[in-house]
C-alpha cells in the first residue's frame, strides 16, 4: 500500500494549495478501490465512497469523503496520461513474464460525435500477453490514427528480446525499422496496404511444393461441435523476397484456418512476415497470442461497459481506462495465484461485498 500511495504521489496536483480539502492520493485511492470492486460510473463511485466511509477511515486513514462533484472535477483536471502511467507502473514491476507484446487500439464509442464514429477517442495499448500487463498506451485523436501513435510509442517502449504483434495497419517500413533498431522482432499480417509484397507471397504459397518448401505445424481444437484446424507453413527460403528490401525481414509464413461446425466447412488463409527466424510452431503461437489484446478490449466493454462510459473529458476517460486495465490485471493474476474458481466479475463483486476481499487484493500486490 505504501508503494501504491508513493506511485500516486508522483502525479502532479493541478489544484491551488489553499483550496485543497482532500489529498489527491486519497481521492485516487478511493476511485481505485471502486474500480477494483467493479464500479465505473461517477454516481456509483460517489455512492460507494459514502457507504464505505468507515472502511476507508479504518483501512487507509481517509477521514473525509469527497463529493461526487469533487470526484468528477479531479478526474477532468488531472493529466490522464500521467495518471495512467503511474497506475500501470505499479504492475509493470511485478508482472514481467512473457515475450509477446500485442499492440492494438480501442475506441470508446460513447465519445464519438453523432454520425461520425471515427471521431471517438481511441487508446492504443501495448500488452504483454502472458502477464496481462499494459506496458504503454497512447491516445489517438480524430485527425490522427494508430500508425503515428505506435511509432511514437516505439521511442520509449522496451521491446528488446520481445516479439511485437500488430494488425496489418502497422505493416509500415518505419515501424519495422524502429522495432528492429530497438532489438525486438515483429510479426505483421499482410494486407492490401502493401499490395506487391502480398501478391508475391500469396503466389509463392499457392504454387510452391509443400514437401520441401515449408516448415509446417498444425493444431486441432474441438469444442461443442466445432472443430478448428490451424496449419502454419513457413517458407524455408525467402531469397525471392530480397527485391522488396523490407527492414529486418527473416521469415514469411501462412496460416490456414479450417473450421468445421457440424459439417459446415469454412477456410481462410492469412499471410504474415516476421523479423524472427523461428519455427512454424513459434510463429503460429505468436499469431495466436495476439487475440489476447482483443480479449482485453472485449472485457473492458463486458465487465465495465466502457463503450457506454459518460465521463465528460478526455482526461477522465484516459484515467478510468487505465484503472479498468489495472483492475483486470490484478484480478486475473490474483485468481491464478489463489486457485479460486471465480470469474473476474464474481471476484469484483466479492471485493465490493466484503472489504476483506478488497484488502486481499492489495495484500497480493
Amino acid at each position: 500500500m505504501d508503494e501504491i500511495r508513493a506511485r500516486i504521489g508522483t502525479i502532479s496536483d493541478p489544484r491551488h494549495a489553499s483550496y485543497i480539502k482532500h489529498q489527491l492520493s486519497d481521492i485516487l485511492l478511493i476511485i481505485m478501490c471502486g474500480v477494483l470492486s467493479g464500479l465505473d460510473t461517477l454516481g456509483d463511485l460517489a455512492l460507494y465512497a459514502n457507504e464505505k466511509r468507515e472502511f476507508f477511515k479504518a483501512a487507509f486513514g481517509i477521514a473525509a469523503i469527497p463529493s461526487k462533484a469533487t470526484f468528477g472535477r479531479i478526474l477532468s483536471m488531472l493529466d490522464g496520461k500521467a495518471v495512467g502511467e503511474a497506475i500501470l507502473d505499479i504492475l509493470r514491476t511485478r508482472y514481467t513474464s512473457g515475450n509477446i507484446i500485442a499492440v492494438d487500439g480501442k475506441a470508446i464509442c460513447s465519445t464519438g460525435k453523432s454520425g461520425n464514429p471515427h471521431s471517438a477517442l481511441q487508446i492504443l495499448s501495448a500488452y504483454l500477453t502472458e502477464s496481462g500487463v499494459v506496458l504503454a498506451q497512447e491516445t489517438i485523436h480524430e485527425k490522427s490514427n494508430e500508425i503515428p501513435a505506435f511509432q511514437q510509442m516505439l521511442t520509449y517502449l522496451d521491446v528488446q528480446g520481445k516479439i511485437v504483434t500488430a494488425d496489418a495497419m502497422h505493416y509500415q517500413r518505419r515501424t519495422s525499422e524502429a522495432i528492429v533498431a530497438r532489438k525486438g522482432n515483429y510479426v505483421f499480417g499482410l494486407k492490401e496496404n502493401q499490395p506487391s509484397l502480398l501478391a508475391d507471397v500469396r503466389l509463392y504459397f499457392e504454387d510452391a511444393d509443400d514437401g520441401d518448401s515449408f516448415n509446417t505445424f498444425q493444431t486441432i481444437e474441438k469444442n461443442a461441435g466445432r472443430i478448428e484446424k490451424r496449419i502454419c507453413r513457413k517458407a524455408r527460403d525467402i531469397a525471392w523476397l530480397a527485391a522488396h528490401k523490407w527492414p529486418g525481414l527473416r521469415s514469411v509464413f501462412a496460416v490456414e484456418r479450417i473450421v468445421d461446425v457440424r459439417g459446415m466447412l469454412s477456410k481462410e488463409t492469412s499471410y504474415y512476415i516476421s523479423s524472427s527466424d523461428v519455427s512454424a510452431r513459434e510463429l503460429l503461437g505468436a499469431v495466436r497470442e495476439h487475440w489476447k489484446i482483443e480479449s482485453l478490449h472485449w472485457l473492458l466493454d463486458v465487465t465495465f461497459s466502457e463503450d457506454e462510459s459518460r465521463f465528460l473529458s478526455e482526461n477522465a476517460h484516459t484515467t478510468m481506462n487505465a484503472l479498468r486495465k489495472f483492475a483486470l490485471t490484478v484480478h486475473k493474476n490474483y485468481l491464478a495465484a489463489s486457485g479460486k474458481k471465480r470469474s473476474l466479475k464474481a471476484n469484483m463483486l466479492a471485493a465490493l461485498i466484503r472489504p476483506e476481499n478488497l484488502l486481499d487484493l492489495f495484500a497480493f500486490l
